[in-house]
């Protein structure tokens, strides 16, 4: 199914379209989400009004992690990771254009060549405060969908935003395709299953402002998001994603594995190794904290579900190994960092495997009571490695019921986690563009270029995160600095800011950028242009973030922690005084 993302990029480069890169599962400097969960995530500068190097039409194929719907993994088309097909217009086309260009797409013989009479769409039916979107459903309408294939819907179906209580919103558009053999009713029932949902159009058309009313925005935005897991089972004629050449080959490797038949710890493990051998593959580590407890739950999760299917040796890297070999084409890094995801997953495994048995027992004990206290589920994860999630998944199965919050009390009490990493922080986030994170990251390009001078150019950035209050950079070396070589690189850093040098912003081509010097982040290819950001003579990146003007805002740099997170890759944490 390579060609169908083939198809969809060349598609909208025929309609002037520049394709942009696939970012990181890891949102960069953008603290309020812990992964990319939508392709409009490293856009949104750009959504509220900066000038893309590529210009104002973009489209790409995103790789994204969402667990909001983690409940339904096992039914017929839901994932946590996934591709999304996008395209963007940035105050370019608006709400004709888009739906024309989605419809050619996914009915013209040219292209998928989808039957017209299994779509059927949704659009907002209004509210008190904003007006109901005729002019989507006259445009569907015009293009070929029968009226009783169109449903009015609230906000909860048809609306998009704001994140927060302010910002930008609108309303959009879903389209929906009749996946089964019997006959298509003529009128849409958004609650028939059979009818799955292909793509969305977003209408970024208003700013909600802080006295909760409704401005239409200068740049008005269309964000288009499709799934190619779902096109692809749609275009195979399979009844569910597992069933699609994209997921197949990894249910196969679980089925030879497997001593019992059992359709839905299939499907868990698949979705769930998938989702870690990418996020793997993003640098991310299991532990007990966001992202990285996040990966731990989905590798253990599966661990205990090839329990029940009695496979009883170590499992997990051979199915990693299939899901690396399967998109290795596409995501060439997969291959590259194949020995880190497999031996990382299997250590997982190892790791855990040992307090499995006991804590399945311990479990059995507990639940004789008809119920899980939050000392309970506490000590099955702190003693046994029992993430909340799997708890909960055992106590459904034998429907008692778990204290949650007694848990997230206990949970408190013993150490200080994020208790909103499956949570609270998988909506779609705005950067933060504060004065601080703003200072933060000008400051992380520093020191990017301080370690390279002090330990070499071997060091390779792996990630970042910045909140207001402190920034955190991974790199690639193989052994812990020493206290001489840490002081050395703050020193650098420090130096550089008493010489209060100028930050420059340049737009240029990729292989210009590249001939100049500019670091580049990550392995991603990059779009046309690019914007390349200069610190004096110190340092030269690529990125799209926010910078102060002169390194003479920045304060005091000092490092506060490092750390290994996992082979061969460094974690530094810092801050401005």
């Amino acid at each position: 199914m390579n060609n169908l993302k083939k198809r969809y990029i060349e598609f909208f480069k025929e309609k002037k379209h520049k394709e942009i890169k696939n970012s990181s599962l890891v949102p960069e400097n953008d603290p309020t989400v812990l992964f990319t969960t939508a392709g409009m995530h490293p856009l949104v500068p750009f959504l509220l009004g900066e000038k893309h190097p590529s210009g104002k039409r973009l489209v790409n194929v995103q790789r994204c992690l969402r667990t909001g719907d983690i409940e339904e993994i096992g039914d017929d088309s839901h994932l946590t990771f996934f591709e999304m097909f996008g395209n963007w217009s940035l105050g370019d086309y608006w709400k004709e254009d888009a739906i024309k260009y989605t419809f050619e797409f996914l009915t013209s013989e040219r292209w998928l060549g989808l039957d017209k009479s299994k779509l059927a769409v949704s659009v907002f039916k209004g509210d008190k405060n904003i007006s109901k979107d005729e002019e989507s459903a006259k445009i569907w309408k015009k293009v070929g969908i029968p009226k009783k294939r169109i449903a009015f819907l609230g906000k909860k179906d048809n609306w998009w935003g704001p994140v927060g209580k302010t910002g930008p919103c609108g309303p959009d558009s879903e389209i929906f395709y009749w996946n089964s053999d019997k006959e298509v009713p003529s009128k849409f029932d958004v609650n028939d299953e059979r009818w799955v949902e292909i793509g969305n159009n977003v209408f970024m058309q208003y700013n909600k402002n802080s006295s909760g009313k409704y401005e239409e925005l200068k740049q008005k935005n269309v964000d288009f998001g499709g799934g190619h897991e779902r096109l692809c089972m749609i275009l195979e004629n399979k009844n569910s994603i597992y069933e699609c050449s994209l997921l197949f080959p990894i249910v196969e490797k679980i089925k030879e594995l497997s001593k019992l038949e059992n359709e839905f710890s299939i499907r868990k493990i698949c979705d769930h190794l998938r989702s870690a051998s990418f996020l793997l593959g993003d640098s991310v580590i299991p532990n007990n904290i966001e992202r990285g407890y996040v990966l731990r739950r989905l590798i253990r999760v599966a661990i205990r579900h090839g329990n029940l299917l009695k496979i009883n040796k170590n499992f997990t890297k051979d199915v990693a190994e299939i899901v690396i070999r399967i998109n290795s084409e596409n995501y060439p890094h997969l291959k590259e960092k194949k020995k880190f995801i497999l031996d990382e997953i299997e250590k997982e495994e190892i790791k855990f495997r040992q307090t499995l048995e006991k804590g399945l027992k311990r479990f059995e004990k507990f639940s004789k009571n008809k119920k899980i206290s939050g000392k309970e589920a506490f000590l099955l994860f702190q003693s046994f490695g029992f993430p909340l999630e799997m708890t909960e998944e055992l106590a459904k199965e034998k429907k008692i019921k778990i204290d949650v919050i007694g848990y997230k009390k206990e949970l408190k009490k013993h150490q200080e986690l994020s208790r909103t990493s499956t949570k609270g922080k998988f909506g779609s986030g705005l950067a933060d563009t504060s004065k601080e994170t703003t200072k933060l990251h000008t400051a992380t390009h520093l020191l990017h270029a301080a370690l390279q001078k002090i330990l070499g150019k071997n060091v390779e950035q792996k990630g970042s995160n910045i909140t207001p209050e402190r920034l955190r950079f991974d790199f690639s070396f193989d052994r812990k600095l020493e206290e001489s070589e840490l002081k050395k690189v703050e020193n650098l850093v420090n130096e550089k800011i008493k010489r209060s040098l100028k930050v420059k912003k340049e737009e240029m081509g990729v292989n210009e950028a590249k001939k100049s010097g500019a670091l580049g982040v990550f392995e991603h290819k990059y779009g046309g242009k690019v914007f390349v950001y200069s610190i004096g003579n110190f340092s030269k990146e690529i990125c799209s973030g926010p910078h102060v003007s002169n390194t003479n805002e920045l304060g005091k740099f000092k490092i506060i922690k490092q750390q290994s997170i996992g082979s061969g890759v460094r974690r530094i944490k810092a801050i401005l005084e």
